[in-house]
């Protein structure tokens, strides 16, 4: 039965850099014994010459420590979770930072909430952007500045004048550039440490799962309804934490969904009639939200990178710039959801434009 077994960072070097990777197995020793075979190179960093596991590397079951169950033969049913995860100190060193980027991110450093051990995390991680518009600008830019190492943009849209009010990541000399190409291009000149993987598509049922398969935190900045649900129930099934986020005129929305603490389809089961709530286009939108609300995202996926803080799982954030307030109403997960519910119904991805009932829209 399939199982995902995460992979802690300082062996991600192993995997591709996968931070998840689907295993058919009945027990915890048959998860590791063919995660093993495919990646060879993984083996030793597992396994000692007797074929016991390393001392300094834990298993866990759902959050649980196989040493408290039943060890290897802990048996995992689908959809369990397995984490791998090694001592720091042990089976990979850390990364060292340059003297450069010591200067780069002292302001990080030096809190010790963060420190060199953080900063060293966030330089190996990875986060996905959906839609470098006007939510993926201010977060692009900040989870760049930060020196989060791999950040993916999904974008098919190019620059149009019109976005220069809000789309802080593009400038005037961009204007009919592809939007993803606008936004690597500065993010490089803002810090070089940082990889931007370009993906000029369309996010569609087709190609969903394989691109938000490789990264550790989505980041959800689009503004049409069929993408929204599209990248929500992938996030459900690849086992991702979403930080999504909408904005209307002067008001928005934010939360976080964490795997198994509900989904976007719990909060929001079906969507409006088409027409219902128009888009930015249609009703405008007070750009400075947009930089408010991409910041915030950044701030949670980093939150989420360090594990640092309360992130807004199984909150949702109300934010008012007219009257500047700001209030959490409480989420919760609905057992019946068709995605992550207790029994679910839909169990892969589907036509989303169909559901939606309105034709795919930018996605920025």
């Amino acid at each position: 039965m399939p199982v995902y077994v995460y992979i802690g960072t300082p062996l991600r070097r192993f995997t591709g850099n996968q931070a998840r990777v689907q295993v058919e197995a009945r027990d915890v020793a048959e998860a590791l014994d063919r995660l093993a075979a495919q990646f060879p190179e993984l083996k030793a960093e597992l396994f000692d010459e007797t074929g016991q596991l390393r001392r300094y590397v834990n298993v866990y079951v759902n959050n649980q420590e196989i040493e408290d169950l039943a060890g290897p033969n802990t048996a995992v049913r689908d959809g369990d979770e397995i984490a791998v995860v090694p001592a720091l100190a042990g089976g990979a060193p850390p990364r060292t930072l340059t003297p450069e980027q010591v200067i780069r991110y002292s302001r990080h450093m030096i809190m010790p909430e963060i420190g060199g051990t953080g900063q060293r995390k966030l330089l190996g991680s990875s986060v996905l952007v959906i839609g470098a518009g006007g939510l993926g600008s201010p977060a692009i830019l900040y989870l760049a500045a930060a020196g989060v190492g791999r950040i993916g943009v999904v974008d098919f849209d190019v620059v149009d004048l019109s976005n220069l009010q809000r789309q802080i990541i593009h400038h005037t000399d961009d204007i009919g550039r592809p939007k993803v190409e606008s936004a690597r291009d500065t993010v490089r000149r803002i810090n070089p440490d940082v990889e931007v993987v370009p993906y000029n598509t369309a996010l569609t049922s087709a190609n969903a799962l394989e691109i938000i398969k490789d990264y550790e935190v989505v980041v959800n900045g689009c503004d049409n309804f069929p993408t929204r649900y599209l990248v929500n129930d992938a996030c459900v099934f690849l086992k991702k934490p979403l930080v999504d986020a909408s904005v209307f005129k002067f008001d928005a929305q934010v939360t976080v969904f964490m795997p198994g603490h509900g989904c976007y389809r719990c909060l929001y089961p079906a969507p409006p009639p088409p027409g219902a709530v128009p888009n930015c286009a249609e009703a405008g939108v007070f750009g400075v939200v947009t930089g408010l609300v991409g910041a915030i995202q950044a701030t949670e996926a980093i939150k989420l990178i360090l594990g640092l803080g309360e992130p807004l799982v199984g909150r949702l954030l109300l934010i008012d710039t007219l009257a500047m307030d700001f209030r959490t109403v409480k989420l919760r997960r609905n057992p019946n959801c068709p995605v992550c519910g207790d029994n679910p119904t839909i169990t892969e991805l589907i036509d989303y434009e169909a559901f939606c009932g309105v034709p795919v829209l930018a996605q920025s």
